[in-house]
C-alpha cells in the first residue's frame, strides 16, 4: 500500500512587489542548538550568527530531519524583522525558513554556497 502524498495548499491571496520587500530574509549559521523540551510541538532553540547584525535566537521545529550537532555550522535563511515572539517562554527572536516534506516534517531552506553571513535575500 503507498502512501498519499500531503496535499499542497494553493496560492494565498495576492500581495505585490511592495509587501514582499518589507520581510528581511537573511543568511545566517547556526552557532548552538538544542533540545526544547518544554515547546508544545518537538523543537530545537537556535543560536544563529547574523553577521554584522549580531546573534539570534530561533524555535525551529526541525526534529523529524535534524540533530542539534548536524545543525551546528549549518547556513540558514531567516525573516529577522518580524517582533519577537515567546514560546513556552523562549523569546524567539527570528522565524528559521523551511518548507515541509510529503510527511510535512520541515525541511531547512538554505543557500547552495557559502555566502557572507547577514547577506540579504532579494
Amino acid at each position: 500500500m503507498s502512501e498519499q502524498p500531503q496535499a499542497i495548499p494553493g496560492p494565498r491571496h495576492e500581495c505585490g512587489i511592495d509587501d514582499f520587500e518589507r520581510a528581511d530574509i537573511r543568511v545566517g549559521r547556526v552557532i548552538a542548538a538544542e533540545p526544547f523540551p518544554q515547546a508544545r510541538k518537538p523543537a530545537y532553540k537556535l543560536t544563529i550568527d547574523f553577521g554584522p547584525l549580531g546573534i539570534k535566537r530561533s524555535s525551529a521545529q526541525l526534529t523529524t530531519h535534524y540533530t542539534p550537532a548536524t545543525l551546528v555550522g549549518r547556513l540558514v535563511l531567516a525573516v529577522v524583522n518580524f517582533p519577537a515572539r515567546r514560546i513556552a517562554g523562549f523569546s524567539s527572536e527570528v522565524l528559521t525558513l523551511g518548507v515541509p516534506d510529503a510527511e510535512g516534517a520541515v525541511v531547512l531552506l538554505q543557500p547552495e554556497r557559502d555566502v557572507p553571513l547577514g547577506s540579504q535575500m532579494f
